[in-house]
């Protein structure tokens, strides 16, 4: 098994509030692959004393912990247990009930020798390759939650407006901040392990390469991942962000760059 990981701030000197780690179990059966994107704040009140990237390590870490360590619960019944943990460490300085408290994405991968389970919240995205090995046929297979994405761009430019009626509202999108049934609507699912060549998990600052730039689609990104490297394809992001006008437009000037993860593991 080989693993990469490439994960690069917005911008030099700023704080990056992307997680990602990757777990191999001592026994060297399985393993785990975690991928957070904090969500960046409006200026102003959040109700927490806490840092985004104070809460992504903490959620990143109990994530890894727990996929590893209970095998016995389910990739759902591992966020919230994550979610709850982390909440317990500051709710008693902070408001976990405000809507800008810290929350991040989840893109989360788990597999031992016959199963691979996944779950995604928001817009964090994981590729798995397969070879056709197990009958299925070669191709990438792109886990994601969509809800975002199908919410009309106007209804998203005012962070008021999201944060009264979309953020972890039915009808609009949810993420992993302090309450442990957000887990419940994580995309959940799991397949045989059989045929799996390659996992790879991106926030959506790397993700940008398909669904902004359009340099080419969920199966195009591996093959440039496993001969470039993951560095690479942030690298590639980066430059198109700054030569791209209409896109930058598009993003807003807050937007230009995001932080950009990739985790890849190739069995």
């Amino acid at each position: 098994m080989r693993t990469e990981l490439a994960s690069e701030p917005s911008e030099l000197g700023f704080p990056n509030e992307d997680f990602v780690s990757v777990g191999l179990p001592a026994s060297g059966l399985g393993g785990v692959v975690v991928v957070l994107d904090g969500v960046t704040p409006p200026r102003g009140e959040t109700g927490c004393v806490h840092s985004v990237p104070w809460f992504t390590a903490r959620l990143g870490g109990a994530l890894t912990e727990l996929s590893l360590s209970r095998r016995d619960l389910t990739l759902t019944e591992v966020l919230a247990s994550a979610v709850a943990r982390t909440a317990a460490a500051h709710a008693d300085r902070c408001d976990l009930s405000h809507p800008r408290t810290p929350q991040a994405t989840v893109a989360l991968a788990r597999w031992d020798a016959e199963t691979l389970e996944h779950l995604v919240l928001a817009d964090s995205v994981l590729l798995v390759e397969r070879t056709g090995g197990d009958g299925a046929g070669p191709g990438v297979t792109a886990l994601t939650d969509d809800r975002l994405a199908r919410i009309p761009r106007e209804r998203l430019r005012s962070a008021a407006v999201v944060d009264a009626t979309l953020r972890n509202k039915e009808g609009g999108f949810w993420t992993a901040a302090a309450d442990p049934s957000v887990a419940e609507r994580a995309v959940t699912g799991s397949a045989p392990r059989e045929g799996v060549r390659s996992v790879t998990a991106l926030t959506d600052g790397a993700t940008r390469w398909v669904e902004v730039f359009g340099r080419g689609g969920w199966a195009d990104v591996v093959p440039l991942v496993r001969d470039r490297g993951a560095a690479a394809l942030i690298a590639e992001v980066r430059e198109l962000e700054r030569a791209d006008a209409e896109a930058r437009r598009r993003l807003g000037p807050s937007k230009t760059h995001d932080d950009a993860t990739v985790a890849h593991v190739t069995f």
